[in-house]
């Protein structure tokens, strides 16, 4: 069996309901001016024997002309270039990497590819001779190329800086592409 209630509200009682309605927006306080911003905070908890990708290869902002050049970014994070290509503004940096391992214990680098190729609106780049920042510095290939863990605590960190070769008439637009690094501890 199913009830059924209807509430109707006495004359007055719609009557107060209609009084409060209209005078509500005219009693409210005026609300003060606030402004409020948001941020993330992140951390990362590393296990040992462990690494991963701090930031991204970035060779900034470039200007092609109609003669082909090269954008390189060393491992330090000084940007330069050849051949017909106009460097625009500050930015680009490194890509960075950072690890937990253990005091001197020895770790072997390479990259999955000596190149790579970034594509976007026009026609590929190509992205060759890898370097990383170390003491000293040293071209990423194929084949391992063997490092020390210097630190106490066994946390590492390292830059890596590429050379981007650019087209004449490069199409103007993003471009990207992917490279992996491959580490073993020994």
């Amino acid at each position: 069996m199913r009830t059924r209630h209807i509430i109707r509200p006495l004359p007055a009682q719609r009557g107060l309901a209609l009084f409060a309605l209209f005078f509500a927006p005219a009693a409210a306080s005026p609300a003060l001016a606030q402004n409020a911003a948001q941020s993330e905070a992140e951390a990362i908890v590393l296990r040992p024997l462990s690494f991963f990708k701090v930031n991204d290869l970035d060779f900034g902002d470039i200007i092609p002309s109609n003669a082909a050049g090269t954008v390189t970014i060393d491992p330090d994070g000084s940007r330069s270039r050849t051949g017909g290509v106009t460097l625009a503004g500050n930015s680009g940096e490194p890509a960075r990497f950072a690890g937990l391992g253990s005091f001197n214990r020895q770790v072997n680098i390479s990259l999955g590819s000596n190149t790579i190729w970034i594509t976007g609106p026009g026609t590929r780049m190509r992205v060759r001779d890898f370097e990383i920042g170390s003491t000293p510095t040293a071209i990423l290939s194929t084949s391992p190329t063997r490092f020390r863990i210097t630190s106490p605590l066994g946390n590492y960190n390292f830059p890596v800086g590429g050379t981007l070769e650019v087209g004449a008439n490069q199409t103007p637009g993003d471009y990207s592409g992917s490279f992996t690094i491959t580490l073993n501890y020994l």
